[in-house]
């Protein structure tokens, strides 16, 4: 594919669009949003897995943790669960929920995947809801193309080649539904906006606004950049083309920037440092941790918990990320740390 055609295409894919899920909301009309200013109803978020690519497990990751990615978000006031990515961690969470949400009748719940890179999907199989015939999961993902169907995507690692249950055997109510970039009634007075990423495949960034807080979740992603050849002396080198891509880079980079202003908390994919990012082109398709600080306090954010932490980032080198981190930000009203598996988050 040229260059050329990926700037058209990235700049097609991210028009905006506004949907109603009828299926999920109390209201009739996606464009009549009623502002909430209630704070009787906290949000709690905890951490179920915080580390990118592989699952970590040893003495040297038990602080940060060694399960890949899965966040919780409760709202207290209906105790609704959102769950954010299905990797290791939701073995974990999923054996809470069994002993705490299904005796007391919770059994319906949401599951947004940002993608389905394998360190995002692997620990579905190992969800327990998931054998239960009561409970009802609400699968919700963004897919490559239009003819895949999140279903076939996430339950291909569910067949006898890989795995001894097959996804057709499991107990739940499993419904899955595709998305793209837009607006979503979820009921509840929870608004969902999301946005295409920067990644190998289709990824989205979500930002859950309800009862006055704001949720981002930006993972996995990496800035965008220039597509085009910026050497003078370069065969390929066309001098409008490279200030086309640059207005382009500018665009979709202020894009994502906008989407998490004045954020309560914000969930940044930041495995790397400035340096190894550079450096190292393995670190790509992911953000650098003085990238996300800088967006973040650029953005108001209150919060910014960073995670998708290397498979080589030991609990001690994350701890000297942390200290310098302290010092550089003493002065700064963003509050901004490495996530551990186990950490909670009252909003």
């Amino acid at each position: 594919m040229s260059n050329l055609l990926r700037i058209l295409l990235l700049s097609v894919s991210c028009v905006s669009v506004t949907l109603f899920l009828p299926f999920l909301s109390k209201s009739d009309d996606i464009s009549v949003v009623k502002e909430v200013t209630s704070l009787e109803s906290p949000i709690l978020i905890r951490f179920w897995g915080t580390r990118g690519s592989i699952p970590t497990p040893g003495k040297e990751t038990t602080k940060y943790g060694g399960n890949t990615l899965c966040v919780e978000i409760r709202l207290k006031e209906n105790n609704r669960l959102i769950i954010i990515d299905a990797g290791s961690g939701i073995r974990e969470l999923g054996k809470k929920v069994v002993s705490e949400d299904i005796p007391i009748g919770n059994n319906t719940f949401d599951l947004f995947l940002t993608h389905t890179h394998w360190d995002h999907i692997q620990g579905f199989p190992f969800f327990s809801p998931l054998y239960l015939s009561q409970v009802k999961l609400r699968v919700f993902g963004p897919v490559q193309y239009e003819n895949d169907l999140l279903e076939n995507i996430v339950g291909s690692q569910m067949t006898y080649r890989y795995f001894p249950v097959s996804a057709s055997e499991l107990a739940a109510d499993i419904k899955y539904y595709n998305l793209k970039q837009g607006t979503y009634d979820l009921g509840d007075n929870i608004v969902l906006r999301t946005i295409y990423l920067n990644h190998t495949i289709s990824c989205l960034g979500y930002r859950f606004e309800y009862n006055g807080k704001v949720i981002c979740t930006v993972f996995d992603h990496q800035p965008f950049s220039n597509l085009f050849t910026t050497d003078p002396n370069d065969p390929m080198y066309d001098e409008q083309m490279v200030r086309d891509g640059e207005q382009v880079k500018k665009e979709q980079n202020k894009a994502v920037e906008d989407f998490i202003a004045d954020a309560d908390l914000v969930i940044f994919d930041a495995p790397y440092t400035q340096k190894q990012y550079e450096e190292d082109s393995k670190s790509h398709d992911h953000s650098p941790i003085e990238y996300a600080i800088a967006v973040a306090r650029k953005q108001r954010v209150k919060k910014l918990a960073m995670l998708h932490h290397s498979p080589d980032s030991k609990d001690h080198l994350l701890d000297s990320y942390a200290r310098k981190l302290s010092k550089q930000d003493s002065d700064s009203k963003l509050d901004a740390f490495f996530a551990e598996e186990g950490m909670e988050i009252e909003l």
